[in-house]
């Protein structure tokens, strides 16, 4: 399985993507931001940093690059897309996904190791988790509040499109504690913690067996692999 990982200006974490789809069994493909290519991929993912800089808004500017187009045109298909904090900013303003991302409730820049619960096991990132299962990934925001109005929020809840809800405390401010969404066909995924960074002991949050053993984000570039493969 061939998986996209999307290099913008300013992007932090396109190598870290790509070491995670390495691991889970996949072969990760560079792909540029200019570009209008998709080199034939099987999935995508857009990943954390900084794109442009964060200015006018986080993944606005990311969200109006050539290969956006490919990407929106690819995820109303059907392809696997996975947003990882700034690539979520892109989602969302690409509206892929409902909703928003604000400055964090705090005002301050968190980072952390997150507990998460995950709430849908049926999308293609998630299916290898099951409901309930409580993990731990790394967390680092500025602008991670989740935002949508009433409406979107019931039916988020409603249609169970809420992936991931923050566990212990909210980092953000994010309504409802919501930490990750998805849209109606289960293709498309966004959350702001990073599972790329909970990929390989030794690396990843600490846990009872040893310090730095977690690897709960793994689970999600597996179950994309999966679900492809089993088509």
């Amino acid at each position: 399985m061939r998986v996209g990982v999307i290099t913008f200006p300013g992007s932090l974490d396109d190598r870290d993507a790509q070491r995670a789809i390495r691991l889970s069994g996949g072969t990760p493909v560079a792909l540029w931001h200019g570009d209008h290519d998709l080199q034939g991929v099987d999935a995508i993912v857009l990943p954390g940093g900084f794109s442009y800089g964060d200015y006018l808004r986080c993944g606005a500017i990311a969200a109006v690059s050539p290969i956006m187009t490919e990407v929106i045109a690819a995820a109303e298909t059907g392809l696997p897309v996975l947003g990882i904090c700034n690539g979520f900013q892109m989602l969302t303003e690409t509206h892929l996904l409902p909703g928003g991302l604000i400055r964090n409730e705090a005002g301050s820049f968190v980072c952390r190791d997150q507990r998460l619960r995950v709430e849908n096991a049926s999308t293609v990132w998630t299916s290898g988790y099951t409901a309930g299962d409580e993990i731990t990934i790394p967390l680092k925001n500025g602008e991670g509040g989740y935002i949508a109005d009433d409406e979107t929020i019931k039916r988020l809840e409603g249609e169970g499109r809420v992936v991931f809800r923050y566990l212990d405390a909210n980092p953000n401010g994010s309504v409802a504690d919501i930490a990750g969404v998805t849209n109606e066909r289960g293709n498309v995924v966004g959350l702001m913690p990073h599972p790329e960074h909970a990929v390989e002991p030794g690396f990843g949050p600490d846990t009872s067996a040893a310090m730095r053993s977690g690897v709960d984000g793994l689970t999600l570039f597996r179950s994309a692999l999966e679900s492809v493969l089993s088509v």
